[in-house]
């Protein structure tokens, strides 16, 4: 149960003002249960030569704010704010996202019941599987076939699927999944797309015009 925001640029952009809004929103978010996003954060970029660069803490992102200015322009950006699910899974920096490879970088965020794959998966946790899943794939398929095989997957196997929400970016693209029960807005993803700058967030940031994400649906900006 966490925030998240994908960020694509048509030239390098300063991050800050996106990280000072993103913070801003996961300071005052809830979860259903009424956990806080305090369970540390990090953000992915691309660097001057296309590489992914992250930086991961488990300082909840509002209060790490002077660490903003060490996060260089870039056309591309991922952050997220972690809530961990149990208690024992807290103050791990490894647990914390974006999951970056060479290729690819991955966000995501949501509360799946009984989860019961097929075959053993490498992770200590939700998140860690299911990134291992979608880079088995990354050799072999594009970011949105693998986008929709695993989270058709997930959706397959497991109990009860209460939010589904994953982000995958492959250095030119952005790639949203949005999937949840019922009626409340927590796990509704929420997009910006104006020229020169388009966005995928948990929640809509100020200034900005956001309209909701189609549920069940790959999105590719």
């Amino acid at each position: 149960m966490c925030r998240f925001l994908m960020a694509k640029s048509a030239s390098p952009i300063s991050p800050a003002f996106l990280l000072e809004d993103f913070a801003d929103m996961a300071e005052k978010s809830r979860a259903p249960d009424g956990d806080r996003q305090a369970d540390g954060w990090g953000a992915a970029w691309l660097d001057e030569s296309g590489a992914w660069r992250s930086r991961t803490s488990t300082i909840p992102i509002w209060n790490d704010r002077p660490t903003f200015a060490s996060i260089p322009m870039s056309r591309i950006l991922l952050v997220h704010a972690r809530s961990a699910s149990f208690p024992g899974q807290k103050g791990v920096p490894a647990y914390n996202q974006p999951f970056v490879s060479e290729s690819r970088a991955f966000v995501f965020n949501g509360l799946l019941h009984g989860v019961s794959l097929p075959r053993p998966v490498p992770g200590d946790i939700g998140a860690q599987k299911i990134w291992a899943l979608l880079r088995e794939r990354e050799a072999s398929t594009s970011a949105e076939s693998a986008l929709t095989g695993v989270t058709g997957l997930l959706e397959r196997h497991c109990r009860r699927l209460q939010g589904l929400n994953v982000g995958v970016c492959d250095k030119k693209n952005l790639y949203a999944f949005c999937r949840f029960e019922g009626d409340g807005t927590y796990y509704q993803l929420y997009v910006h797309e104006a020229p020169g700058l388009s966005l995928v967030c948990s929640e809509p940031l100020p200034d900005l015009d956001f309209h909701p994400l189609l549920r069940n649906t790959v999105l590719t900006i």
